[in-house]
Order: C-alpha cells, then structure tokens, then sequence
C-alpha cells in the first residue's frame, strides 16, 4: 500500500475518533435532560454538516471546492458560537445569555 494512502487512512481514522471522543463528552458532561437533548441533536446536526461538506468536497470539480470551503469557513464558527450560547442559556438558571 501506498504510504500517503497509509497515512491519509489513519489521519481520517484519528479525525474521526476524535469526534466521536468530543461527542461523546459534549453530551456525557451535560447537567440537565434539556440540556442532553439539546446537546444530542446539535451534535447530529454538526456531523451532518460536517458530513455534508465532505460529501461537497468529493463531488464537486476541482474548481469549484472553493464554494465548499468558503461555506464551511462562515457556517461552521457560526453554528458553534450559536451552539454554546444556547446551551449557556440552558444551563443558566436565570435564563440570562
């Protein structure tokens, strides 16, 4: 087997693992049922993104992945910010975010 392929494999591996671990703790270290359900469908929602992107990047030409990068650039900080000011929110018991 190619040895960039190699490394390419256990990179991705590695990336997806790390996910998987950052999922995991995102929803484990949850304070209230409200807040782990919240915390459950954002994190489907980012892996759908997320998964959505890669899929952009597989299947668009060379010269348009562009687009692609340019949308997870703006959207992915976005989703995130939002994220955690909801779940600040959650957590609050004064409801104050």
């Amino acid at each position: 087997m190619d040895t960039s392929l190699t490394a390419g494999l256990v990179g991705a591996a590695f990336g997806i693992l790390g996910g998987i671990a950052g999922t995991y703790f995102s929803i484990h270290n949850t304070k209230t049922p409200t807040e782990r359900r919240f915390m459950v469908l954002a994190s489907i929602g980012i892996w759908v993104g997320v998964s959505g992107f890669l899929g952009l990047l597989f299947l668009l030409p060379s010269a348009w992945r562009w687009v692609a990068w340019l949308l997870y650039a703006v959207i992915l900080p976005l989703a995130i910010r939002d994220i955690n000011r909801r779940q600040k929110a959650l957590r609050d018991p004064d409801g104050d975010a």
